[in-house]
């Protein structure tokens, strides 16, 4: 069988015979793989006038339950996908990271829809008054590039490594050309067609090409983002592409690293932090047969305890059943083919030159259901090196493998500098119960790790393991480990948007942007805004109160219920050397009496109810006497998606209502009209029947 390609809207072969694929475990031909033909130029040219048009024009929020009906439906084809999965040498277990949380990341990033406006674009952090008087102001907005995503994705998650930049770079706006490692590809290219099947993207965002990326670097523009995973030599050399220096095409590399797992000097074997240890390095050691960019290569253990510990992690590894993973015996399955496994065992060559092997063997491994001779399989292998300092293969050569070494420290200071001969990681963790001693390694450490995970008792079973990245959280790091960041949630979206600073008046950048900006000019709203539905309301609809007189039995009474007898609330308070002239207002009292000034009628309206409220700021004393009036403004209209009830029991009152979150600003302003206070109330609005 041959592997086919999709590329401008079309499955085709490439030509010649291609490169054979193998099954990992029992060494068989699965497929064969080739690219030769393709016209790269024109694929990546089709996906900028054909993909990036149709997502620009979608909205966040279309994109993201895009994304949703994706992920949905992948699920309904979890058998096929496990079913050749396991060639790859991967056990349900392994699978299940790669597929389902592959399938994760698509439910997760089309979750950060309600982030953002439903707009193409959006306004990217604060906004600056620059004008003395309120008539020039900026900002800064993102919106999506022109050009193509190029993924270059690693063999060990076929599925995983491509929806989780998939992901991002469609809720962005922008369309890819993901180009799998070859080795695994035919994994990539099952669940590529069953995205093409669905007809949920639209033609263009998304091509595949299994097999050499040929010349396809040669192609890219300014407005084309290049992500690469794989190993650092060859992430170097695609970096290095004059085309992508010269255009200044943005690059972002995820590197294999050598992450390093630490046990704090608290820990003793009679702690429970001893056995998470233990079992957090087996199970590094041996999911996906230890090939993982996130793998722990280093162990760092006091001096006193390395004995113990390493016995500790030998008798653990001892319990793992090595074999075919499709049977259910099987803990761990093979490498993803023979040349990984070559790989592997001349990288622990050079590692030998200055540690030896204390557990495993590098010619022999008992295996379940298999041919050890024909799979890819291989033991886990624990290294000792005693003498870290002074040793540099260990801090510089990665088998990419189940393999790890064991070393000693003597101070935390000492596991801290060990940590950074790495040159770079994506991850760390620190097992520990001493917070001081957590803190001590984390602050320090930080420098020369994209991640760091602090395990103890308290989280171990909830915790996601140092080997597992959160589509929240950035994954990446620095040096070695690339220099570059994934996925994060609202930061790995804008990686695919352009951010521009835009200047101008505030009324003329609310029209823009379409979220009021203050000091903007006010619409008219014809009615009151609370009896407007939430498509009735428009940027900009606003209402000036009457006023209402503050007086000192007002701020009195507020006291007395609200049981806030604060010194500067009580008028028969000396108030020399406070910042206050005399009694003052409780800010939250003016707050409330903003509420009563802007809600105007008890009949039922289209507000169903007040949501919260953001950016509370009290900026001016309010004495008895002066004169309090509000302005009151629609700032922004945000979508709030249906719950999804699954049991009739779940079901909530107001569950079968559609409606969306509105922002107001309140301006609380004072008789010399000044402003006393600032804040954005939410309203959940509903929608017109």
């Amino acid at each position: 069988m041959k592997l086919e390609n999709y590329v401008a809207g079309k499955w085709i072969t490439g030509d010649g015979d291609g490169q054979l694929l193998y099954n990992a475990v029992t060494g068989e031909p699965v497929a064969a793989a080739s690219t030769k033909g393709l016209d790269f130029k024109q694929l990546l040219e089709y996906g900028r006038t054909v993909g990036n048009p149709a997502l620009r024009k979608m909205t966040f929020h279309e994109r993201g339950n895009m994304l949703k009906a994706l992920a949905l439906h992948l699920r309904n084809h979890l058998d096929t996908f496990y079913r050749i999965s396991y060639q790859t040498g991967a056990t349900k277990a392994d699978s299940w990271v790669d597929i389902e949380g592959g399938i994760g990341n698509l439910f997760a990033n089309a979750s950060l829809r309600r982030k953002f406006p439903n707009e193409r674009f959006c306004v990217d952090g604060d906004s600056h008054n620059l004008g003395k008087n309120n008539t020039f102001m900026g900002t800064h907005i993102l919106v999506p590039k022109e050009g193509v995503a190029v993924h270059i994705n690693a063999f060990n998650f076929p599925v995983w490594g491509m929806l989780e930049k998939i992901a991002v770079n469609l809720l962005a706006g922008m369309p890819a050309v993901v180009k799998p490692a070859t080795v695994t590809s035919y994994l990539t290219e099952a669940v590529v067609k069953e995205i093409i099947n669905s007809k949920i993207l639209p033609e263009g965002a998304l091509q595949l090409v299994c097999g050499s990326a040929g010349d396809i670097l040669d192609h890219v523009i300014s407005q084309d983002v290049v992500t690469f995973t794989g190993s650092a030599s060859t992430g170097l050399m695609l970096k290095s592409n004059p085309h992508i220096l010269r255009e200044n095409v943005p690059f972002n590399m995820e590197a294999d690293s050598l992450n390093c797992i630490v046990l704090g000097e608290d820990v003793t074997p009679d702690k429970p932090e001893w056995d998470i240890f233990v079992k957090e390095v087996r199970k590094e050691m041996t999911l996906k047969a230890g090939q993982r960019c996130t793998g722990i290569r280093r162990i760092f253990v006091p001096e006193n305890k390395i004995e113990d510990l390493w016995r500790a992690i030998s008798a653990s590894l001892s319990q793992t059943t090595i074999g075919n993973p499709l049977n259910e015996k099987v803990r761990m399955g093979s490498l993803a083919g023979q040349t990984q496994r070559n790989e592997v065992k001349d990288q622990v060559q050079k590692l030998l030159a200055s540690s030896q092997i204390i557990y495993g063997s590098l010619d022999s491994v008992n295996v379940v259901d298999a041919d050890p001779g024909k799979g890819a399989f291989m033991s886990p292998l624990l290294l000792m090196n005693d003498k870290p300092f002074q040793s540099k293969e260990v801090h510089e050569v990665e088998a990419f493998g189940p393999v790890s070494t064991i070393m000693p420290y003597k101070t935390t200071e000492e596991a801290v500098a060990l940590s950074k001969l790495g040159k770079g990681s994506l991850c760390s963790t620190i097992v520990t119960a001493d917070y001081k001693t957590a803190q001590h390694y984390v602050i320090g450490a930080a420098t020369h790790h994209g991640r760091i995970l602090v395990l103890n008792s308290e989280c171990a079973k909830e915790s996601t393991g140092h080997g597992s990245p959160l589509p929240l959280l950035v994954h990446g790091g620095p040096g070695r480990a690339g220099g570059g960041e994934e996925m994060g949630g609202l930061r790995g979206v804008k990686h695919y948007l352009q951010r521009t600073a835009l200047q101008g008046s505030p009324t003329a950048i609310t029209a823009i942007t379409q979220v009021y900006q203050q000091y903007a000019a006010g619409k008219e709203p014809g009615k009151h805004p609370f009896k407007k539905y939430f498509e009735e309301l428009q940027i900009g609809d606003q209402i000036v109160t009457e006023k209402r007189t503050i007086t000192s039995e007002d701020i009195d009474r507020f006291a007395d219920i609200s049981g806030d007898h604060f010194y500067a609330h009580i008028k028969t308070t000396d108030f020399s050397g406070t910042m206050f002239e005399q009694q003052v207002a409780h800010g939250y009292f003016i707050m409330s009496l903003a509420a009563g000034l802007f809600v105007d009628s008890y009949e039922k309206n289209p507000v169903l109810l007040n949501y919260g409220i953001d950016e509370l700021r009290f900026t001016k004393p309010v004495y008895p006497g002066a004169e309090i009036h509000i302005r009151f403004t629609c700032k922004e209209k945000l979508l709030n998606d249906k719950r999804v009830i699954e049991k009739p029991e779940d079901f909530k009152r107001g569950d079968d209502i559609d409606k969306g979150i509105v922002k107001w600003l309140v301006e609380m302003i004072d008789d010399t009209n000044e402003i006393t206070g600032v804040a954005t109330i939410l309203t959940m609005v509903q929608h017109k029947p």
